[in-house]
């Protein structure tokens, strides 16, 4: 092997040779090299026709590419995905989780394990374009074979043209699950249901072979272990040919149509921006032959053949230049109106952009953006809930719906890790995978907004029903119905209120206070009680003031 120019940092930290994997660390960003497959046509589909996973796959990367939708995946990915300096995109929540404290401790450690794994303060932005782009995300989960207990030692990104996931039947076998008919069928009948085997088939270089059906062709594939693959993907699935979408599938026909109408916007305004003139030539009684040399002749006398050097400011008599005013000549026979010189007006609506800004709108409302963002000039208000736009909201109970799918990546590879690493079993796992949650960094402030509105009004109303409690209303009803405090909310709420009161955070309601409201301390020595053992001077007596003495 020749000798690289430079230098190599090595890694300190030696892996062990059982820690293998078929797949390459390649660049995640998507540079490799494939084999390329031959062309031979072309053909317009504004429906997103597609004929294998392979080539749906290559069109929403080429999706991706075009300014308009770019802009469109970005306003998604940012809101998905906020990332801050001081602060990670993600973290874990085991509020809900029915545990021990030292097993949620655990939890919380191995999600911050596989966050580092796979770098996601760094690259959380690129991880989830990539998912909402493909549709779907593959990880290679690699382990020390000999020692699994340690759990996940590396995440390797695997392109998703590389690798297929696949479910077919097992061949008939005696351990198959066999099923009787029930009562009166034929008792004799016997059903055999095959088993599926699900696995991954990884193809190091795969070309598309074509056709409809057809797989990938190239190198033969190596097949892995349903539990070695993490496999997340969008939710969206083409029940008739049984493929994963991506949510960019739903906007394959808009953004054509953008396409073409741009276009053909460009094809229009250039063929029909000059002007053009028409010359009617009188040529009386001559024969054909004569009137078309004659027609000829006039035309290069008064042809403008001057031209226009933009380089050197020249104007020049030049015929390889091509004129922008096309002329037309046409002979007029003896008996019309004679000679006639005309023009030939240019298009009149060259300024008309409402299609284009139509088909744009349309590409926004097909990915779930609203269209106002389309205009970039509009400022960014920030006020009440109830000037918040509708498309505002929905949109963000899009992106929130995209955060719950993407999370079950997370949930994939934590689950691995709990198994390997004894956390807990596969039973335990069950119940307990349905309490994990994420709660991802929020910059949308519409949500915010409205909580505080609706906290606000129900604090008002609280207080405006205060000096009716005991009479007309009841403390328990006005924390169920007009504060909206479910029955979990006020057990908790009233554990924390005794705490501290406890903790004299708060002080007693149920403490004694004087006429001015201030609590009376229970120390008789602070209530202006005087000990036994000291004498007290009442001051001059009525025998002293006889006496005359003070």
């Amino acid at each position: 092997m020749a000798r690289l120019f430079g230098f190599s940092i090595e890694d300190s930290e030696k892996k062990s040779k059982s820690i293998v994997s078929p797949v390459p660390q390649n660049n995640e960003d998507g540079v490799d090299h494939y084999i390329a497959s031959n062309f031979y046509g072309q053909y317009l589909d504004l429906e997103g026709v597609y004929k294998s996973e392979f080539e749906l796959v290559k069109r929403y990367r080429e999706m991706a590419l075009h300014p308009e939708a770019d802009t469109a995946i970005e306003d998604v990915v940012n809101e998905a995905i906020v990332s801050d300096l001081n602060d990670t995109p993600v973290t874990i929540n085991l509020d809900n989780l029915p545990a021990s404290d030292g097993i949620k401790k655990r939890i919380r450690e191995e999600f911050k394990n596989i966050k580092d794994l796979l770098n996601f303060d760094a690259k959380s932005h690129e991880i989830f374009r990539n998912w909402y782009v493909d549709g779907r995300l593959y990880y290679h989960k690699v382990i020390d074979i000999k020692n699994p207990h340690e759990g996940i030692k590396e995440l390797r990104y695997i392109d998703p043209l590389k690798m297929r996931y696949v479910r077919e039947e097992k061949k008939k076998q005696e351990g198959n699950a066999i099923f009787r008919q029930p009562n009166g069928a034929n008792p004799n009948e016997v059903v055999q249901f095959p088993e599926i085997e699900e696995y991954f088939m990884y193809t190091p270089r795969p070309t598309y072979a074509g056709g409809v059906g057809s797989k990938y062709s190239g190198t033969k594939g190596i097949k892995f272990a349903k539990d070695a693959i993490t496999y997340c993907t969008s939710g969206l699935v083409d029940r008739n040919k049984g493929v994963v979408l991506s949510y960019l599938h739903k906007a394959i026909k808009s953004l054509n149509q953008l396409r073409m109408i741009e276009d053909s916007l460009v094809i229009y305004r250039l063929s029909r921006a000059p002007e053009r003139r028409i010359f009617y030539i009188d040529v009386g009684n001559l024969p054909k032959i004569k009137a078309e040399q004659y027609l000829r002749d006039v035309m290069n006398r008064y042809r403008n053949k001057l031209t226009y050097d933009a380089s050197t400011g020249e104007v020049r008599d030049d015929k390889k230049y091509m004129s922008m005013l096309e002329d037309f000549w046409l002979p007029r026979r003896e008996g019309g109106r004679g000679t006639e010189i005309s023009t030939l007006p240019g298009g009149q609506n060259l300024g008309e952009l409402s299609d284009v800004q139509y088909f744009q709108k349309k590409l926004y409302r097909s990915l779930g953006v609203p269209e106002s963002r389309i205009a970039a000039e509009g400022g960014f208000n920030l006020g009440r809930s109830s000037e918040i736009l509708r498309d505002e909201l929905k949109f963000s109970k899009f992106v929130g719906r995209l955060r719950k799918r993407f999370s079950n990546m997370f949930i994939d590879m934590l689950k691995t890790q709990c198994l390997l690493k004894n956390i807990c079993t596969p039973q335990d796992w069950k119940m307990l995978e349905e309490h994990i949650q994420f709660d991802y960094m929020y910059d949308n402030h519409f949500a915010e907004l409205k909580e505080k509105e609706l906290l606000e009004g129900r604090l008002g109303l609280a207080q405006l029903a205060e000096p009716y409690l005991g009479k007309y209303y009841s403390v328990e009803y006005l924390r169920r119905k007009v504060l909206r405090q479910t029955d979990e909310e006020i057990i908790e709420i009233d554990e924390q209120i005794q705490d501290e009161i406890e903790k004299g955070i708060l002080p007693d309601p149920n403490a004694p206070v004087d006429e001015f409201g201030n609590p009376i301390p229970e120390d008789p020595n602070m209530m202006g009680e005087v000990p036994q053992d000291e004498e007290i001077d009442a001051g001059p007596t009525e025998a002293d003031m006889k006496g005359g003495e003070i």
